[in-house]
């Protein structure tokens, strides 16, 4: 009979805990583990010494954390307490592309925060897929409708007609903040998911980095979902929001960073972004009003305002036709950045919880999980994690929907 297996035996052994001092039960854990634990937090070293004192002594095994301790060190970490009885870190890899603008290189591991988003993403993304399909849905004619190389002109006047946007579209809205209102809500009448969040849920504690991602789409001939990292500056949110939607057109599910409004260099994400920019502001009729205000004091306002984009999305198109230099076009970015950083300080970031969650949960999908909950289709246990609303917070806020039952 062959002796016991190592598996087993490792098995058996990490399963033991050991005993020091007054008989405290602590746990075995591997300093690989532990390394990757606290490297993928993103926890400066003053933060975790802090909170706890002999992480090192963890680390170098001078001594060892007790169960309690571990799953305190599982929380601030974000790390799922069961990877810490591993022997060797777990591989992490995203659901879908993620790409990086700078020499187009992904982050060495993503971030817990990012993780965790698109999962959450993709729970609701696979709901609303099935409920669609229960109601007889068809799938949406549009996604993955065009190829690449096609001429990003035809494919800017192919997806305004497919959504129902007028040519002029945005020059009927007041301004480029009421435009943005005006895309988001189409979108969502067209059968597109639009989620905009600047953290994990509803943590406060949990920011999204913009400089990790900017946005990601979940492609889906039923319920393609548009991710916006609402920590970013707001005036980028129209780009990345059309960014996306030629994600969808193109059949791509990607996760991006567009770090300095720049995309990375792969011919998806080129062309995506050549996409967006003819949708938001089409070539001919920008050199045509460029022609004419390009000796003005504020350029770039007269075309913002021609436009009903941002003074940042002006920028960043006339930067793509060669009409201002990269330099220029870097020293306007972060001066912009910069003083709108400063307004949001001044102003503050409060804002009605209740109204936030059209955002970052969406009307129609809300409205759909509350109304499988009401017919008894879904538990409301079930529609509480998919909302991330829980109890009566769920029930004021599909309250103030008014889906009556709908």
């Amino acid at each position: 009979m062959q002796s016991e297996s190592l598996f087993c035996v490792a098995r058996r052994e990490r399963a033991t805990l050991g005993r020091e001092a007054y008989g405290i039960s602590r746990v075995e854990v591997s300093e690989q583990v532990l390394r990757w634990a606290l490297n993928r937090s993103n926890l400066s070293e003053d933060v975790l010494a802090s909170k706890f004192p002999r992480i090192y002594e963890w680390i170098s095994g001078i001594t060892r954390p007790t169960l309690r301790q571990l799953e305190k060190l599982a929380q601030a970490t974000r790390t799922p307490l069961g990877y810490f009885f591993l022997y060797e870190p777990p591989e992490e890899i995203l659901p879908i592309p993620h790409f990086r603008t700078l020499d187009d290189g992904t982050l060495s591991q993503p971030s817990p925060d990012l993780i965790e988003t698109i999962h959450t993403m993709q729970r609701r993304q696979a709901w609303m897929r099935e409920s669609l399909i229960e109601k007889g849905q068809k799938p949406l004619p549009f996604v993955e409708s065009i190829r690449m190389g096609e001429d990003p002109v035809e494919i800017a006047m192919t997806m305004r007609r497919a959504l129902g946007f007028e040519e002029n579209w945005a020059a009927l809205c007041r301004n480029w903040t009421e435009a943005l209102r005006v895309l988001r809500e189409t979108l969502g009448e067209a059968g597109i998911l639009v989620v905009v969040n600047g953290l994990v849920g509803n943590n406060t504690h949990r920011k999204l980095s913009p400089d990790e991602f900017r946005g990601f789409v979940l492609v889906d001939e039923y319920a393609p979902l548009l991710f916006v990292n609402g920590g970013d500056s707001k005036a980028a949110q129209m780009f990345t929001l059309a960014h996306e939607l030629a994600h969808v057109f193109l059949g791509s599910s990607a996760a991006f960073d567009l770090r300095r409004m720049q995309p990375a260099y792969d011919p998806m994400e080129q062309a995506c972004n050549h996409i967006a920019a003819e949708f938001l502001v089409p070539e001919v009729e920008l050199r045509r009003t460029w022609h004419s205000v390009k000796n003005d004091p504020e350029p770039l306002q007269a075309v913002a305002y021609q436009f009903k984009v941002s003074r940042l999305v002006a920028a960043r198109r006339v930067l793509d036709l060669s009409l201002i230099s990269k330099d220029q076009f870097f020293e306007f970015y972060d001066s912009y950045l910069h003083d709108e950083r400063r307004e949001a300080n001044e102003k503050g970031k409060f804002g009605n919880f209740y109204a936030n969650q059209n955002l970052r949960v969406g009307r129609r999908f809300a409205a759909d999980v509350a109304n499988a909950a009401m017919e008894g289709r879904l538990l409301y246990t079930e529609a509480y994690e998919l909302t991330g609303l829980y109890g009566e917070t769920f029930h004021r806020y599909v309250d103030r929907l008014s889906i009556g039952g709908a």
